[in-house]
């Protein structure tokens, strides 16, 4: 489908120099967001990994097993099937979860009160138990892990399971709370306390150069947008819908 004709090239060309301009500044602030999250990442790495050595997991696996044996003992009916959304990340807004989906799907909520990404395994066994049984999930990853599991809703049941740690906050009272910080040892915490804050500083920076680049990007459009037939690309979007449509018939 050729939507170029839907511009005048010959008009557009008049604001060459500014769409060039536009779009190497929207560009180099993506990159600089993506360095600073990239900087941040690996420093909140180092910190997960220094206290999942004191992680007592005998202690969260025993809650799960009990969470298992109540909550899901029960047949689904469903065909266990999973599906895979995000439930938030970090915009030119800062974070952004949308916890009120949940709420809507899911009327009871375990909060697992976990501040160095623990629970994760947790959180994948509980899957596994769901699909077993016959209950269709959601699986919410983790944005900058996508093999961490941050949220699994189950829909059929009314029930949740969310992670909630600073800047993830739940922000409501859960059904029942699980504390994963309360099964760690931690050790040097003057250490963790500077990672926290370094990673926090460097994700503001982040969201610094995603607002740059979400003006310049608006700005690209103010320049483009005079010069485009939108009433012609509505119309050729309906004759295309109508043409899938009829498949379905």
């Amino acid at each position: 489908m050729d939507l170029g004709r839907f511009y005048d090239l010959t008009a557009a060309k008049k604001a060459a120099e500014e769409v060039k301009v536009r779009t190497h500044a929207y560009k180099a602030a993506y990159v600089r967001a993506y360095h600073s999250l990239k900087a941040a990442r690996q420093v909140e790495l180092d910190a997960v990994a220094s206290v999942a050595k004191s992680f007592d997991a005998e202690r969260l696996d025993r809650r799960v097993r009990g969470v298992i044996a109540r909550e899901l003992r029960a047949r689904g009916g469903q065909k266990g099937r999973t599906v895979r959304r995000f439930l938030g990340s970090i915009t030119h807004r800062g974070f952004v979860w949308r916890f009120d989906s949940v709420d809507v799907l899911c009327p009871r909520v375990y909060e697992f009160a976990d501040t160095w990404e623990l629970a994760g395994g947790a959180l994948a066994r509980l899957h596994e138990a769901a699909a077993e049984k016959g209950w269709d999930t959601v699986v919410c990853p983790s944005p900058e892990d996508l093999n961490r599991i941050e949220h699994l809703l189950i829909p059929g049941l009314g029930l949740a399971f969310v992670t909630s740690c600073p800047g993830m906050d739940y922000g409501k009272k859960p059904y029942r709370r699980v504390r994963l910080d309360a099964m760690t040892e931690t050790e040097g915490r003057s250490r963790l306390r500077f990672q926290s804050r370094m990673a926090a500083l460097l994700r503001e920076e982040a969201v610094d150069a995603l607002k740059e680049a979400k003006r310049n990007h608006d700005a690209l459009e103010a320049v483009f947008n005079p010069y485009v037939d939108f009433d012609g690309v509505r119309a050729q979007a309906a004759l295309e819908a109508g043409r899938l449509l009829s498949y379905l018939k």
